[in-house]
C-alpha cells in the first residue's frame, strides 16, 4: 500500500508542477493585460491603450488555450471587483463596468484570445498578422454590437471604431515585430 502511495505521489508530481506552471502563466498574463489596458499612449483623436498589444501578444505566445483561460482569469478578477480594466475605477468596477458600454470589447477579446491563437499556431508573419486582424475583428463585432445598445446607431462607428483601429493596428503591429524579432527556438518554431 505505502509503494502505490509513493508511485501515486510521484505520478503527480509533474501534473502539479504543470500547474503551478499554468497558473503562475496566468497570473503573470492577467497582470500584463491589467498593465497594458491602464496604460495611455497620447495619440488622436484620443489616448490609445496597450490592450490589443497583450491580448495579441499573448494569444500568440501561449496559444488558444491559455491565452483563453489567461483572459477569463482577467474578466473573473474584474468581475470580482479588482480595478483591472481600462479607465476603472474612474468609470465603475465589476460587472457594473462589465456590462457598460465597453463590455462587447472585454467579450470580444475572450473571443479573439481563442480565435487568434488558433489560427496563428504553426503560420509564419503573414499568417499570424492575419490572425491578429481575424481576431481584431471579432473583438469590433462583438464591442460595436454591445455599443449598439447605448449609442444611436448612426453614432456606432463614429464612437466605437474609427476612434480606436489606428491605435489597434498599431498595437497588431507591434506584436508582430516583437514575434519576428524573437528568435524561432523560442517561438517553438524550430522543433516543426
Amino acid at each position: 500500500m505505502n509503494q502505490t502511495l509513493a508511485q501515486t505521489l510521484a505520478m503527480s508530481r509533474p501534473r502539479l508542477l504543470s500547474a503551478a506552471k499554468t497558473a503562475g502563466a496566468i497570473v503573470l498574463g492577467v497582470a500584463l493585460i491589467t498593465i497594458c489596458a491602464k496604460v495611455r499612449v497620447p495619440s488622436w483623436p484620443v489616448p490609445m491603450t496597450l490592450h490589443t498589444l497583450a491580448v495579441m501578444g499573448i494569444a500568440l505566445a501561449a496559444g488558444p488555450r491559455l491565452a483563453t483561460a489567461t483572459f477569463l482569469a482577467y474578466l473573473g478578477a474584474g468581475a470580482a471587483g479588482l480595478p483591472v480594466f481600462s479607465g476603472t475605477p474612474e468609470r465603475g468596477i465589476g460587472l457594473a463596468y462589465m456590462v457598460g458600454p465597453t463590455g462587447g470589447y472585454l467579450h470580444g477579446f475572450l473571443a479573439a484570445s481563442w480565435l487568434t491563437g488558433t489560427l496563428a499556431r504553426g503560420r509564419g508573419m503573414a499568417g499570424r498578422v492575419l490572425a491578429m486582424l481575424a481576431g481584431l475583428g471579432v473583438t469590433y463585432a462583438a464591442g460595436l454590437a454591445w455599443l449598439g445598445l447605448y449609442v444611436p446607431a448612426g453614432q456606432i462607428v463614429t464612437l466605437g471604431f474609427l476612434p480606436f483601429i489606428l491605435g489597434d493596428l498599431v498595437n497588431i503591429a507591434m506584436v508582430a515585430l516583437g514575434t519576428a524579432l524573437i528568435p524561432a527556438r523560442l517561438r517553438g518554431e524550430a522543433r516543426k
